[in-house]
């Protein structure tokens, strides 16, 4: 069984929050939470964790989310004040990452100006996106393809820096092929890559492959010092 390591909080369990969570649950110790018991039954057996309380009472959140969780999720669609209270709560537990459903721009300056982190548009974000790229920050975008098949865009790995396609392997290694490469803020694409180009830091890869595989390629060197370029060639560790 995988070691569930990140612990997430979901705060809203309506269309949206049920399905992220359901696939957060996959990868991450996972506690939903909803006024409503009849969504909270709903969820228990697919969740590590599910509760009914009214997110608005502070005390009531504090007793259940501390400043140890690793992110939380406010997709509370039915009260405006119910979303915002709730995002300054966990901002006040000292929640490092709180991202919060917004129903429009205004709502959105709102929950920013009381400590969300990122703000998600559901309409323009589906939980599944959501859900991959809170599991993983290399990971930029993706597109699904049969089965278990994605392209995916991510941040290349501080471990690929300075080292070519062909010295990677990445086909031998982890089952993925690179078909681009953006380099320079996506200024500049390099179209079906060669073995000899070189991975720098701050490119984004286009990739092919399976979920899994490509997950495992962008966890390549997790927690290892970023690197930047220094005058005449080469990189050194970011300060």
């Amino acid at each position: 069984m995988k070691r569930l390591d990140r612990h997430v909080c979901v705060v809203g369990l309506g269309h949206f929050g049920a399905a992220l969570a359901r696939s957060l649950a996959k990868y991450s110790e996972v506690l939903a939470l909803d006024n409503d018991i009849s969504r909270v039954s709903e969820i228990s057996e697919d969740v590590q964790r599910a509760l009914a309380l009214d997110a608005r009472d502070f005390g009531a959140l504090a007793e259940v989310v501390s400043s140890d969780f690793d992110e939380a999720v406010v997709s509370i669609g039915e009260s405006l004040e119910a979303s915002i209270l709730c995002t300054l709560h966990l901002k006040r537990i000292g929640v490092p990452m709180i991202r919060a459903k917004a129903t429009n721009s205004d709502h959105a300056e709102i929950l920013k100006s009381v400590g969300a982190s990122h703000i998600i548009f559901p309409e323009q974000e589906t939980a599944e996106r959501l859900a991959l790229r809170m599991r993983n920050s290399n990971l930029v975008d993706f597109i699904p393809l049969t089965g278990d098949f994605r392209v995916t865009d991510i941040v290349a790995p501080a471990a690929f820096a300075g080292k070519s396609l062909a010295s990677l392997a990445l086909r031998a290694n982890y089952g993925v092929f690179v078909i681009a490469i953006k380099k320079e803020n996506g200024t500049r694409f390099v179209f079906l890559p060669g073995p000899e180009d070189v991975i720098e830091p701050r490119d984004v890869l286009v990739m092919i492959g399976r979920e899994e595989d490509i997950l495992r390629a962008s966890e390549t060197g997790a927690g290892e010092p970023r690197l930047h370029r220094v005058a005449g060639g080469g990189w050194r560790e970011e300060d």
